[in-house]
């Protein structure tokens, strides 16, 4: 289940509580619905009932418990707690992983709404009254995340008011190639300045660069896998190698390769959801960040579990379900880096 998924979940339950007269609101066009921002208060969090609590009249605690009762036992829900003043925690349950890798691969290239944003690059400075290579590729990158986001994203009107890029879309290109200039120009923030490199720097401490190699790398495993004679299938990724799993200094090992593969697996998940933020917010920095953040994800997964037999170990159900999810983690970083018109290389 994806965070879209379960925001469409908790949006019927609302229109029923309404329908049932247990609560007296309007219903809401949509329903975030995110990560919580502390660790072990489940999966998803959402403050519907603090958003509708003073509408209904009623505490936020008592609106939570209403559509609490309702949400729990439904399909692919595990758990749903209240905490603090009113907030909603979802846990999912145990094969919402899988079915996520399930779903990721199914949708291939238009997970995300990635396939309706693709297209050429046509970013052209000269297009752009004021010759601003910034804003003539956002500009054109934002067209992009209208496409994939649809309805859904409901874009603002206008543009973003950029800090102008220090050199024109010529040079920066000439000086550090296309796909490192687009980087630099996307990756700040509207009101932040492009910062451009001396040159473009091939190792990982370049976060365009780690994104790439993270997706060639995804690549790579299906290459070998298939030269081993097995293929993929979404399943349970199994135990942690012993001695990675606490490579953050913690003495849980257990407890960080488990937030390791949670992690990876939010980052998956909540993919659609930033491109729709990305063009409601007019900022394609959201999704450079949201590969970057994916892409270091990815190794500290790929660390802890190896998607890979090793030595004689022969390809076990585990490898498939590893490899299944570097796949799903390969088309997230590919329809994103399409997304943004930067390649997607099978080789670096």
């Amino acid at each position: 289940m994806t965070p879209a998924e379960l925001s469409r979940t908790v949006l019927r339950s609302v229109r029923g509580a309404v329908e049932e007269q247990e609560l007296s609101v309007s219903v809401p066009a949509r329903i975030v619905v995110q990560p919580p921002l502390r660790a072990g208060c489940g999966d998803y969090a959402s403050n519907v009932a603090l958003q509708l609590a003073r509408q209904a009249g009623r505490p936020a605690r008592e609106v939570a418990e209403i559509l609490r009762k309702r949400l729990s036992g439904s399909a692919g829900i595990a758990r749903v707690e209240i905490a603090g003043p009113g907030f909603l925690n979802f846990t999912l349950g145990d094969g919402a992983q899988v079915e996520l890798v399930r779903d990721v691969l199914a949708q291939g290239d238009v997970y995300g709404g990635a396939a309706a944003g693709q297209g050429p690059v046509t970013a052209d400075p000269a297009t752009d009254p004021a010759g601003d290579a910034r804003a003539a590729v956002v500009a054109e990158v934002l067209a992009r995340i209208d496409a994939a986001a649809g309805p859904a994203g409901r874009r603002a009107d206008g543009q973003p008011v950029l800090a102008p890029a220090p050199y024109d879309l010529a040079t920066l290109v000439a000086r550090l190639g296309a796909d490192e200039a687009r980087w630099v120009l996307l990756r700040p923030a509207a009101q932040d300045p492009v910062r451009v490199p001396e040159r473009p720097v091939q190792r990982e401490s370049n976060p365009r660069f780690r994104v790439q190699y993270a997706h060639a790398r995804a690549g790579a495993l299906g290459r070998y896998a298939r030269e081993l004679g097995f293929g993929s299938e979404p399943g349970d990724v199994g135990a942690p190698v012993r001695g990675q799993a606490a490579d953050d200094g913690s003495s849980d090992g257990a407890g960080a390769a488990a937030q390791a593969l949670k992690s990876f697996h939010t980052l998956l998940a909540t993919y659609p959801a930033v491109v729709e933020s990305a063009a409601r917010l007019r900022a394609p920095d959201r999704v450079v960040r949201h590969l970057e953040a994916t892409a270091d994800a990815f190794f500290r997964w790929h660390d802890i579990y190896p998607p890979l037999p090793v030595g004689e170990q022969k390809p076990l159900a585990v490898h498939r379900a590893r490899l299944a999810l570097a796949e799903a983690g390969r088309t997230v970083l590919a329809n994103g880096l399409r997304l943004l018109g930067i390649s997607a290389p099978e080789h670096l």
